[in-house]
C-alpha cells in the first residue's frame, strides 16, 4: 500500500476509534458508572462531542502507520493510546479544562477511565486496521 493509502486507511480507523471513544464515554456516563465510582465525567451524546473525539482519533490514529505490535490488537491498540491518554492527563486537564493534575479535580479514578476510554479508541482503530489489511 502506498504512503498515502497508509496514511488514509490510518486517519479512517483513527476517526473510527474516535466514535467508539465518544460511544463508550457517553455510555459509561449515562448508565451512570461514571457518577458511581466517583467521576464527574458524563458528558451528553452531541454532535460536537462525537465530531471532536472522531477528528481528534483520525489525527492520532497516524501513530498506526508505525509498523510495531502488529500482531495485537490489544497490545497495539492499548500502547499507541497511551500518546492522546499522556497529553488528555498532563496537558489538557491541568492547563486547558483546569481539571488539575491528571484530571483528579474530576475524581480519582479519573485517570483510569481516560485510560479505558482512549485504549477503547486503540482498539478500534487497531482492529479497524487489521480488517483492512494494514
Amino acid at each position: 500500500m502506498s504512503f498515502t493509502g497508509n496514511l488514509g486507511n490510518s486517519f479512517a480507523g483513527g476517526t473510527l476509534g474516535g466514535l467508539a471513544n465518544a460511544l463508550a464515554v457517553w455510555l459509561a456516563g449515562a448508565a451512570g458508572l461514571t457518577h458511581a465510582l466517583g467521576v464527574a465525567i458524563a458528558p451528553g451524546l452531541s454532535p460536537a462531542m462525537i465530531y471532536q473525539r472522531m477528528v481528534w482519533g483520525g489525527i492520532w490514529g497516524v501513530v498506526f502507520m508505525l509498523p510495531l505490535l502488529k500482531g495485537s490488537i490489544f497490545w497495539r491498540g492499548l500502547v499507541f493510546s497511551l500518546g492522546p491518554t499522556a497529553v488528555q492527563l498532563l496537558l489538557v486537564f491541568p492547563h486547558v479544562a483546569d481539571k488539575g493534575l491528571y484530571g483528579l479535580e474530576l475524581g480519582t479514578l479519573t485517570p483510569g477511565f481516560v485510560v479505558l476510554f482512549n485504549a477503547v479508541w486503540g482498539w478500534a482503530a487497531a482492529a479497524w486496521l487489521r480488517t483492512s489489511g494494514r
